[in-house]
């Protein structure tokens, strides 16, 4: 049953039309633009920035082992983890909010460039 949740985005996603898929990919520039407007802006307003730091963690544990005859034997073993936590970094506030400005210019050009991509789609692939 789980396995039926995992490939639904995928089946979905196979529905679409051929307009809606080429809409979509002309929004994508247009979507990492507003993640980087919002996490630049987030930087500005925290005053620092948060930074994705990954460490490597072993922690000791027990492993068990399948035998021939069917027994199971434990014995200690290791296992490596990765974790990731967000480390505050300092920032200059004025190069971050030249980028803001500058991420800003950009995304307004890029919201032009998208509706002649949307208008090409649509006369591309009438529905």
């Amino acid at each position: 049953m789980k396995r039926a949740f995992l490939f639904l985005p995928l089946a979905l996603a196979a529905c679409a039309t051929p307009q809606e898929l080429c809409i979509n990919r002309a929004d994508d520039n247009l979507t990492v633009l507003n993640q980087l407007i919002a996490t630049t802006q987030g930087n500005i307003d925290r005053g620092y920035a948060l930074v994705e730091k990954e460490e490597v963690v072993i922690i000791d544990t027990t492993c068990a082992t399948q035998q021939p005859d069917g027994s199971t034997v434990y014995t200690p073993c290791q296992e490596t983890l990765v974790e990731t936590t967000l480390v505050p970094t300092a920032i200059d506030l004025n190069v971050e909010s030249a980028k803001l400005q500058s991420l800003l210019t950009r995304r307004s050009q890029e919201q032009q460039s998208v509706q002649n991509a949307i208008q090409q789609c649509r006369a591309t692939y009438p529905e």
